[in-house]
């Protein structure tokens, strides 16, 4: 089994971290938070105090970042994987970023010999903890089915979708539909109530036909039972539709409904609820409409 270096142990890279470690994987890890490196120590890890020291101790990198500036550094900057990677390694961003950067990246690592995955996921920190991700991926088949044991201990669906950048290209689209639908469930609900009609009684019966989701399913029954604990946070929400934004207008696609959403999410930030989970949406909704 190859040594995993894993950098980036937040909300969701721990849990990913931790199944590696689990199902028997060397694993060296880093973070700029020393609680989540010392849990992991604690349960077999090795620590490393730099990007560039997991590199040099590791046959595959694996990084899970909050956004582009930050992979940017860690990967390119001063005591970066770039500065501590050998040719013949993989490495793998499962972050969510600008499919600009995941290329870049890719391009940069490449002329030193090394193949790179962008790998984003979906599934949130439940889908973390349980293995249940899924897994979106960018690059060649080659690296592609050489990172496959790895991406199966961490996650469930997993599909190449294309060249590098189109793994982030497939989670931009991934949260626009996530985010919209979110706004509609929160509109059909919250007009429920509003109108006198159990919301309860509104899902329970829309969930047996055509406009049934899982959003409706998991993300309505939060809305009714108005529990807005983070899975995932508006802030980091609002900044992956930022992403699909931009990329829309680098193809000279106008996103309407997405903006909109984004517009929404900027109001909460404004608010100083950006921590709330992204279903919290609703509860915007709720206060525009004389409640909450």
């Amino acid at each position: 089994m190859e040594r995993i270096g894993f950098i980036g142990l937040g909300i969701m890279g721990k849990p990913m971290a931790g199944n590696l470690l689990k199902a028997g994987y060397s694993l060296v890890v880093h973070n700029r938070s020393r609680a989540a490196v010392e849990e992991l120590v604690a349960q077999g890890a090795t620590a490393a105090s730099s990007p560039k020291e997991v590199a040099e101790q590791s046959d595959v990198v694996v990084t899970m970042l909050p956004d582009s500036p930050d992979v940017e550094q860690v990967v390119l900057g001063s005591d970066g994987v770039a500065e501590g990677i050998r040719s013949g390694m993989l490495f793998i961003d499962m972050s969510t970023i600008a499919p600009g950067t995941a290329r870049n990246v890719y391009e940069t690592l490449k002329a030193q010999g090394v193949e790179s995955l962008d790998a984003p996921v979906s599934g949130g920190e439940v889908g973390a903890k349980e293995a249940a991700l899924s897994i979106m991926v960018g690059g060649s088949e080659e690296a592609f089915q050489r990172a496959m044991p790895i991406f199966e201990i961490m996650g469930k669906n997993i599909v190449l979708i294309g060249d590098p950048g189109a793994g982030q290209v497939t989670k931009a689209c991934n949260q626009i539909v996530v985010g919209v639908t979110i706004q509609a469930v929160s509109e059909a609900l919250i007009l429920a109530r509003k109108s006198g009609v159990d919301p309860a009684r509104v899902r329970e019966a829309l969930l047996g036909g055509f406009a049934q989701s899982r959003i409706l399913d998991l993300h309505g029954q939060r809305i009714i039972d108005r529990s807005f604990q983070p899975g995932f946070r508006v802030r980091l929400h609002r900044k992956d539709l930022a992403i699909a934004l931009q990329t829309g207008r680098e193809v000279s696609l106008p996103l309407m409904l997405t903006s909109q959403v984004a517009e929404l999410m900027n109001a909460l930030i404004a608010r100083g609820d950006g921590d709330l989970d992204h279903s919290g949406l609703a509860h915007l909704l709720e206060q525009m409409g004389g409640e909450g």
